[in-house]
């Protein structure tokens, strides 16, 4: 690395609203963020399923088609 051009990389915090603490280097001594992968729905495994049904009748009704046969 050339001297002189390149920004400072300092220790960081890293702090989540749910307490989690992260140690790292970056430009900026400390970042506050709102959901880390410890609180994260896709990671904790308590994500919600979006309602696919609903999407695929007011498609339908959109474009007129009949509906699927049920399985």
């Amino acid at each position: 690395m050339k001297a002189g051009i390149h920004p400072d990389y300092i220790d960081t915090t890293i702090t989540c609203a749910c307490g989690e603490v992260v140690h790292t280097r970056s430009r900026k001594p400390s970042i506050h963020i709102e959901v880390c992968s410890k609180c994260h729905p896709f990671y904790t495994g308590r994500q919600k399923l979006m309602d696919t049904a609903g999407r695929i009748e007011r498609f339908q009704r959109k474009y007129k088609r009949p509906p699927l046969p049920s399985s």
